[in-house]
């Protein structure tokens, strides 16, 4: 019965999004909804909104996504984004592999907003090819491997405390399924792009190596200093965003313009609303009755519990389910690399269309498509690297691993 009431909810925030209306609007209608299903007293879901509202976690995604629109402004600018395009292109020749290993490698900030850098790389390079909801799929779908994969993220971090498994050791098996990705979206959907016209001049790999340091140094050097300083994504990028002005030169006037221009009301207001609905989903204790309903499945151990996984990731955050669920999977299962990359891999997949992860929101939004088409050009990425992870898992389980 719960889950019914979590999958009406959903439905209903589907339901306002495709009709047009903006993504606040869906999540509190969400929220609405759950609040009557599960019958939660008004003051208490109010109680529970101004805690999500005024929570520091909530504010730094805010003020992240402040200053990343700020940095990327100032990209577009100076055509920072172009010109690194034009580099990678002389480095690889392919345009569709640049625009995936560039959105992967902005991915390694770790910061929601960071995705929309990506949906620009995309959307530049994939033009008329690709449709809005294409584009903003494959920007939130490649922007996230790398948070899927290294110890610099908190899931990955709670994963391997809990479970014993060392984390060269799960980056070690995990690895080869990031390559999986980087192929499934090219294979969905980049293949689809043809390649740009070999103007023959290229220029060196040095000179362009040098042109791709001068227009990324930014995104770099906020990923160097948020890994090497342990700062929040907002923090750094700020500084390097005020440092940037002075690099580039730009007037008084051009930084009031960058600092007045770069955040737009609405989606500040969908990104406290989707926090809202998450917290107040939790509230309703939904994920603490899932096991009992999986349990319940006529399937192996192994399936089970990775679809646990991947059902408490969509309805909860990829954190909340690794923290709960990962003793239990330990416990009930013989716990080693293999399960942990098969459980990490499906939490992964269901996060790229769960409503209550940020940044497929500010994904759909940034491309101006409902959440409904995003989920569906989603989809066939998300099911085709589950098949092929359980495989993986049955491969590494045969080995013993």
């Amino acid at each position: 019965m719960e889950l019914m009431k979590v999958a009406a909810a959903f439905a209903v925030i589907l339901t306002v999004l495709n009709l047009k209306f903006p993504l606040y609007a869906g999540m509190l209608a969400g929220t609405a909804v759950l609040a009557v299903l599960f019958g939660l007293p008004l003051p208490e879901v109010g109680a529970i909104a101004w805690r999500s509202v005024a929570s520091w976690s909530t504010l730094q995604v805010v003020i992240a996504f402040y200053v990343i629109a700020i940095l990327q402004f100032c990209l577009k600018e100076r055509q920072h984004l172009t010109h690194a395009q034009e580099a990678m292109n002389g480095l690889f020749r392919d345009q569709r592999l640049n625009a995936a290993l560039a959105s992967v490698f902005i991915g390694m900030l770790p910061a929601a907003p960071a995705v929309t850098i990506c949906g620009r790389i995309i959307d530049d390079m994939a033009g008329d090819h690709l449709t809005p909801a294409e584009k903003a799929a494959c920007a939130s779908f490649y922007r996230h491997i790398p948070e899927g994969v290294l110890p610099t993220y908190t899931q990955i971090i709670i994963a391997t405390t809990l479970s014993g498994v060392a984390v060269s050791a799960f980056v070690t098996a995990i690895l080869p399924m990031a390559v999986v990705l980087v192929a499934i979206g090219f294979a969905v959907y980049l293949r689809r792009i043809p390649l740009a016209p070999d103007t023959g001049d290229h220029g060196s790999r040095r000179e362009n190596l040098k042109v791709l340091a001068r227009s990324l140094w930014t995104i770099f050097t906020a990923i160097v200093v948020i890994i090497a300083f342990d700062l929040p994504a907002w923090l750094a990028v700020s500084v390097i965003a005020v440092v940037n002005f002075f690099v580039d030169r730009f007037s008084p006037a051009d930084i009031r313009t960058a600092l007045t221009r770069s955040l737009p009301l609405k989606t500040t207001m969908g990104t406290f609303a989707v926090f809202i609905f998450k917290d107040v989903l939790m509230a309703t204790g939904v994920v603490e009755v899932l096991p009992d309903y999986f349990a319940l499945l006529p399937l192996p151990a192994f399936l089970t519990m990775a679809l646990l996984f991947f059902f408490g990731t969509m309805v909860a955050s990829a954190n909340a389910v690794t923290s709960a669920f990962i003793p239990l999977a330990f416990s009930m299962l013989h716990g080693g690399v293999a399960l942990l990359v098969l459980l990490m891999g499906f939490s992964y997949a269901a996060s790229q269309m769960s409503p209550v992860h940020i940044c497929i929101s500010i994904a759909a939004e940034d491309f101006h498509v409902s959440l409904g088409a995003f989920i569906r050009k989603m989809l066939p990425m998300v099911v085709i690297y589950a098949v092929i992870l359980m495989g993986y898992y049955l491969l590494l389980s045969a080995l013993g691993l």
